[in-house]
């Protein structure tokens, strides 16, 4: 098979990686060792059926059940596998950056472990992408979780998320995703953004599509997400907001209210300067003189961080990046 190759930007590798396959599927694992045997081979059915060069990435983010020694196994036998083991668990999102780091394809289809995502859409989320989009999100239309735990929690999050981030889409939670790979590269994951790709997508500029999939209820051992999430969610989503609106300009936020702040304290000071000397009141106990004080101060405070956030952004978009995450090891067949 030929090789092509493509710019590497996104998780802090400079230089040029090897493009050899159509598809990487890209599978974050975390102690779901009964799924795996499973996922491998419904995913080597859904695209050898179609004729579809492919490889296959198990990113274990630091498993305990086994979940590793078994995709270690599986990738030592199988020629479509790659195991991206990580030396501890980092969480979703820095598995899913390991994974699009490593991955050699034109398109990058990620899916959860727990097969709870159907293979068998991969395919049809490749022909929607053909129409002319850079991301088509899947969509969990009939979802088989509990209502009160997932289902109604997941409707809030996903209108509040698109009210902030002006990407309106059913459901941001769906792991079933295809990306073409230049896009993935122009992306940074940290913290709990992969629940966001669809809006940091968005501010790079990507068209992006959004169609219904399969869900089965889950088969194997428990959900690892709860109610517990909603906190760090509302904090990504301020991140997402603010990178949307002021990534490249953080000055017009904060030097707009700092300098709001140092007008309104100066012109309270020079009130309370006139009523000193040209009335000859006394204004030494009077709380708008505090409050002058402090406005001018918080302004200038606020202008400073504009600044610093200027200085900030252009080191963020000039430097070299470093990768959110450490890898163990990588096993794949020796045959590759």
């Amino acid at each position: 098979m030929s090789t092509s190759f493509v710019p590497e930007g996104s998780q802090g590798i400079s230089g040029f990686r090897p493009v050899q396959f159509k598809v990487s599927v890209v599978v974050p694992i975390y102690n779901e060792v009964e799924s795996i045997p499973r996922l491998v081979e419904a995913i080597a059915t859904a695209l050898q059926d179609q004729c579809i060069a492919y490889e296959t990435i198990c990113v274990d983010d630091g498993s305990k059940d086994g979940s590793a020694e078994l995709l270690k196994k599986l990738a030592q036998d199988r020629t479509d596998l790659r195991a991206v083991l990580l030396r501890r668990n980092y969480g979703q999102t820095a598995a899913m950056a390991a994974g699009f780091h490593h991955a050699m394809g034109q398109v990058i289809i990620t899916l959860d472990g727990d097969l709870q995502n159907d293979p068998s859409d991969i395919p049809l989320l490749l022909e929607k992408l053909d129409e002319g989009y850079d991301m088509v999100s899947g969509w969990r239309k009939q979802r088989q979780d509990d209502m009160f735990t997932r289902l109604i929690p997941s409707k809030i999050a996903n209108w509040l998320i698109g009210k902030v981030t002006g990407v309106n889409i059913h459901d941001y939670g769906c792991s079933l995703k295809a990306y073409r790979s230049e896009l993935v590269m122009d992306m940074n994951l940290y913290g709990e953004l992969h629940r966001f790709l669809p809006a940091l997508a968005f501010i790079e500029g990507a068209k992006i599509a959004e169609m219904p999939v399969i869900h089965h209820a889950r088969q194997f051992g428990r959900s690892k997400y709860g109610l517990g999430r909603t906190f760090r969610v509302l904090m990504d989503l301020f991140t997402i907001f603010f990178m949307k609106k002021f990534l490249t300009r953080p000055m017009h936020v904060f030097g707009l209210f700092g300098l709001l702040a140092i007008l309104i304290g100066v012109g309270l000071g020079s009130y309370l300067t006139f009523l000193k000397l040209g009335l000859g009141q006394s204004i030494g106990d009077r709380p708008l003189l505090i409050l002058a004080v402090v406005l001018f101060l918080t302004g200038v405070q606020l202008f400073s961080f504009g600044l610093l956030g200027e200085l900030l952004m252009r080191t963020y978009h000039e430097s070299q990046n470093r990768p959110i995450y450490r890898v163990r090891e990588v096993v794949e067949s020796e045959s590759n």
